[in-house]
């Protein structure tokens, strides 16, 4: 069973279409990208994915249930989470303060003023793990806002992961970000998606980023379809080249 079907999915403001029609399937395990030219809809298709737009038309199954009409938090406590364009953390926490939040909402503890031993001892146990897969354990007693843009990002990430998520949506995750941040945070996506197994569906820019970790990819163009098709048959595709990598050259 695929882990998220999406069927003719479109959405209006107004009289302006930013989404036009689109349907694609992502299988369990897999990585897929989502590129496209600005304007071409992709941030409105993740929206519409995640429960933060509701469609125009069409239909979002997540594990073979349909959830299109329902709003983002239940997506999350099913197990699909996103990170944003601009990083959503909370700088005056440290980095070990930020995943707790998550890792507390996602064991219902949110509005529990206090937990036993052998809950707190859980929940300790559960950041940890997922600071050490973020690569983030050396620096988690640093307040997020001190950080580097590149690990304010991997933080960022840390909270989606210790939602316990099984897809995770990323955003532009190497938005603004030098060589050396883009190639760490490209090997962090890779780890969790080799090792953890999560299934990722990405939105970037970077094409070394995309063509480096994409099973697949999903081209968008003025809000519809463009291309579909491994990293191979999208640099080959004539109609990409026009449309996006021409653009980026």
């Amino acid at each position: 069973m695929s882990v998220l079907e999406v069927r003719n999915l479109s959405k209006r403001f107004g009289s302006l279409i930013a989404v036009r029609d689109i349907s694609l399937t992502v299988e369990r395990g897999e990585l897929r990208a989502v590129i496209g030219p600005n304007g071409a809809g992709k941030t409105t298709f993740f929206n519409l994915v995640s429960g933060f737009f509701a469609p125009s038309a069409g239909s979002i199954l997540f594990d073979g249930r349909d959830i299109t009409g329902l709003p983002a938090h239940r997506r999350v406590a099913l197990g699909m989470t996103r990170t944003f364009q601009i990083t959503e953390i909370f700088p005056e926490l440290t980095v070990f303060e930020n995943v707790r939040v998550a890792a507390e909402a996602a064991a219902g503890y949110r509005l529990r003023v206090w937990l036993n031993r052998a809950e707190a001892a859980e929940l300790h146990r559960r950041v940890e793990a997922t600071l050490a897969l973020t690569a983030l354990s050396a620096k988690a007693d640093r307040l997020v806002g001190e950080l580097a843009h590149g690990d304010q990002r991997a933080a960022e990430i840390a909270m989606a992961l210790a939602l316990r998520p099984h897809l995770l949506l990323l955003d532009e995750p190497t938005a603004g970000m030098g060589d050396q941040e883009t190639y760490e945070v490209t090997q962090l996506i890779r780890r969790l998606h080799k090792d953890a197994k999560l299934t990722i569906v990405l939105i970037e820019h970077d094409m070394r980023v995309v063509f480096h970790l994409a099973d697949r990819i999903t081209v968008l163009d003025q809000g519809g379809f463009l291309a579909e098709g491994t990293p191979q048959e999208i640099a080959a595709s004539e109609a990409v080249q026009t449309a996006y990598l021409g653009q980026a050259a």
